[in-house]
């Protein structure tokens, strides 16, 4: 067997039932998932991040000194609109409705760097993914909503190589982004990233890739 690949969909602290984890094995050149957990906290998360798992965590994980929007944000928003996707798609992380996820974002990923040292880290966007990957912008935008539109997305994961998630018929929208998640960090892991802002330590010391 391959490497193992988690995707997360976090949320800000409080609201962990909001936040959704895809543990996927490689094998033969695809993915198996392994597990779905919807509603994990922090603990949980760490709990099912094996030694050397390379993680897609779907949340800012640095933040501009200056406040505002980071030149990675700047970078991916144009990216996003050139697809079709509203600028909103990709906000800043100090917007008032980033700031949490933002901070929680930060912390796990330091949960991670000290407690699984050898895990491969990076911020994805898995919306933003998936559109650069051909995945229909208009179902895209109906994630959220339309349960068919999240059908939709999984059939399409299912076509990158996930094995397993046709059976997610039920999935939320943020389970659906943690699959995502997984496949824009696998993705990465084989130098395969349609988009990569890479690390600029010590203030963004995570590659954001897509």
């Amino acid at each position: 067997m391959g490497q193992w690949i988690v995707g997360v969909d976090l949320s800000g602290p409080g609201s962990a039932g909001q936040t959704s984890l895809a543990v996927f094995a490689e094998r033969g050149g695809a993915l198996r998932l392994r597990e779905l957990l919807a509603g994990a906290d922090d603990q949980a998360i760490l709990e099912r991040v094996p030694a050397a798992a390379v993680v897609g965590l779907d949340a800012p994980l640095s933040y501009s000194p200056t406040g505002g929007s980071r030149t990675s944000d700047q970078s991916l928003r144009r990216l996003a609109v050139e697809c079709g996707l509203p600028a909103g798609t990709v906000m800043a992380p100090s917007a008032p409705r980033m700031s949490y996820l933002t901070l929680r974002g930060v912390a796990v990923s330091r949960m991670l760097a000290s407690e699984r040292p050898d895990a491969r880290v990076a911020e994805v966007h898995p919306t933003v993914a998936m559109a650069l990957g051909g995945a229909s912008v208009e179902t895209l935008k109906a994630m959220k909503h339309a349960a068919d539109a999240r059908r939709q997305l999984l059939a399409w994961l299912d076509r990158q190589g996930l094995n397993g998630v046709l059976g997610l018929a039920d999935a939320s929208d943020h389970s659906v982004a943690a699959c995502a998640a997984a496949w824009a960090a696998w993705q990465w892991s084989r130098g395969r990233s349609a988009w990569i802002h890479p690390a600029e330590p010590p203030q963004h010391p995570y590659d954001f890739v897509c």
